[in-house]
C-alpha cells in the first residue's frame, strides 16, 4: 500500500513539474519548401470525363466491328456467342446494347431463314472506309511519329514490336503496321529479335539514322509552342525559356505556397527527352529535379505524338524502363494536374486515360488531324437518337407495306445490297422499344 501511495504522488509531481503541452499546428497540404506537393487533392474535370463516357460505348462498338468486319452480315445468336466468349457481353446486354445504337448497327430479318441477322450500317462503313483512306494518307507523318518515339529511347533507340502493337491505335499506325510500315521501310527500321526466337515478345523496332529526316525532329512539340507563345504574347525568356503549359481543372485550390512552387518549378531547367543523358552524373539533388522535369516532358512528348493527344496510364507504363519513367506513374502525373488530366471514366476504374490538358479547351480537340476527324465520326453515329433512326427507317428504308407487315421482305433486303437509301437502320419495330 506505501508503494502505490510512494508512486502515485511521483506521478503526481511529474506533472505539475512538466512544461505546459505545445498546441498542435494544422498541417497545410502544401510545405513551405519550394518542391511540389507530393499528395495533392485530386480534382475532376467533368469536360474530360465526359469524353471517356462516349468512348466507353465507343469500345464496345469497335470491339463488335471487329467480330462483323469478317462477315457481311452474321446471324444475332451466332454474334451473341462470340461476344459473351470474347468480350464477356452477356446476351441480354448485346441485344439492349445493338437497339441502342441503330445508326451503327442494322438488325434485320434474313428473308428466307426467318432469322435475326445484324450488320454493319452503311454510315458505319462510311466512316470506316474513310478511316482507312486517313490513315493511308497519313503514313508518313505518321512514320515520322513512330521513329520519334523511338527516338525518346535514347541511347537503346529500340522498343518491342509487342508495346508498338498495342500503342498502335493511338500512334495512328494500321493493324497491318508490321508489314506495311516496318518492313515497307527498311532504311528506317530494323526489325530484330533474340536468337533462337521468333517470338512477338522478343521482337525489337531499332531506329536508322537517315538523310531524309527533318532537321526538327529531336525538337519537342513544348518547345515548339514555347516559341509560337513567345512570338504572339512575347512573353519574357527568362519565364518561358523552361515553362510548361498550364492550366488547373476547375475548382483546384491554388494555395500561396504551392503558387511559389509552380513558379519556381517552371524555371528550373532540365534535359531534353530527346538528349543522351546516360554519362551524366545523377546524383545530386539538383541532378534528380531535373530529372523529375524531364519525366514531365518525356511523358508530354509521348501524348503529342498520339493521334488524340491522350492515351490510357497502362499503356505509357509500356515505355517505362526503355524511357526510365517512375515507378509510381500515376501518383507522379497527379502532381502535375495543370499540364496532365487522368481520368478513371470508361471501364469501371480498370483504366485511366491520361489527357495532355494544353491540347483540350471545352471538351475538344483544339488541333484535330484527319485520322481523329475520320473516328469522330463514328462518335457522332453513337450519340444520335435512336428514335430518329427509327422515324427515318419508317420514312425511307421499308416503306408501308413494311412497316405494317413488320419486318422486311425479301425485295427490300435484296435492294438494300446495292444502292442505299441512305437509312441507317432496318430494326422493325417489334423489336425497338
Amino acid at each position: 500500500m506505501a508503494l502505490r501511495r510512494s508512486s502515485s504522488f511521483s506521478h503526481h509531481l511529474l506533472r505539475r513539474l512538466s512544461l505546459p503541452s505545445i498546441p498542435s499546428i494544422p498541417s497545410h497540404p502544401y510545405s513551405k519548401s519550394t518542391s511540389l506537393p507530393k499528395k495533392p487533392e485530386r480534382v475532376r474535370d467533368h469536360s474530360l470525363d465526359a469524353i471517356m463516357d462516349i468512348h466507353k460505348k465507343l469500345r464496345v462498338v469497335l470491339s463488335l466491328r471487329d467480330l462483323l468486319l469478317p462477315f457481311a452480315s452474321l446471324q444475332l445468336s451466332r454474334l451473341s456467342t462470340m461476344a459473351r466468349r470474347s468480350l464477356s457481353i452477356p446476351p441480354s446486354d448485346l441485344c439492349r446494347f445493338l437497339l441502342r445504337h441503330p445508326h451503327v448497327f442494322h438488325i434485320f430479318e434474313h428473308p428466307v431463314q426467318r432469322l435475326l441477322f445484324v450488320r454493319l450500317t452503311p454510315r458505319a462503313v462510311s466512316q470506316l472506309n474513310s478511316e482507312t483512306l486517313a490513315l493511308t494518307n497519313s503514313v508518313q507523318s505518321t512514320i515520322l511519329r513512330l521513329r520519334k518515339l523511338l527516338l525518346l529511347t535514347t541511347p537503346l533507340l529500340r522498343i518491342r514490336l509487342e508495346h508498338i502493337r498495342l500503342f498502335r491505335y493511338d500512334l495512328g499506325l494500321p493493324d497491318d503496321f508490321e508489314q506495311s510500315v516496318i518492313l515497307a521501310n527498311p532504311g528506317l527500321f530494323r526489325l530484330v529479335c533474340k536468337p533462337d526466337s521468333d517470338s512477338a515478345r522478343t521482337k525489337y523496332v531499332e531506329f536508322l539514322p537517315s538523310d531524309s529526316d527533318p532537321p526538327d525532329m529531336r525538337i519537342p512539340a513544348v518547345e515548339i509552342s514555347r516559341e509560337r507563345d513567345y512570338r504572339v504574347s512575347g512573353a519574357e525568356t527568362e519565364d518561358s525559356r523552361f515553362a510548361f503549359p498550364i492550366r488547373f481543372p476547375p475548382g483546384f485550390k491554388i494555395g500561396k505556397y504551392f503558387r511559389i512552387a509552380v513558379w519556381k518549378w517552371q524555371r528550373l531547367p532540365y534535359w531534353s527527352p530527346y538528349e543522351d543523358i546516360s554519362g551524366y552524373d545523377l546524383r545530386s539533388l539538383e541532378a534528380q529535379r531535373r530529372l523529375e522535369k524531364r519525366s514531365v516532358a518525356m511523358i508530354h512528348e509521348i501524348l503529342s505524338l498520339t493521334v488524340s493527344k491522350r492515351t490510357t496510364l497502362e499503356r505509357i507504363a509500356l515505355f517505362k524502363q526503355a524511357m526510365g519513367l517512375p515507378k509510381k506513374i500515376k501518383e507522379f502525373l497527379l502532381q502535375h494536374q495543370g499540364i496532365f488530366y487522368v481520368s478513371t471514366r470508361g471501364n469501371r476504374g480498370k483504366l485511366h486515360t491520361v489527357f495532355l490538358r494544353e491540347a483540350y479547351f471545352k471538351g475538344d480537340l483544339v488541333v484535330a488531324n484527319e485520322i481523329h476527324l475520320a473516328r469522330k465520326k463514328l462518335e457522332e453515329l453513337i450519340l444520335l437518337s435512336p428514335k430518329k433512326a427509327n422515324l427515318e427507317r419508317m420514312l425511307t428504308s421499308m416503306g408501308r407495306e413494311g412497316i405494317e407487315m413488320g419486318f422486311i421482305g425479301k425485295e427490300r433486303f435484296e435492294e438494300s445490297d446495292g444502292e442505299d437509301s441512305g437509312s441507317d437502320s432496318g430494326v422493325d419495330t417489334q423489336y425497338f422499344e
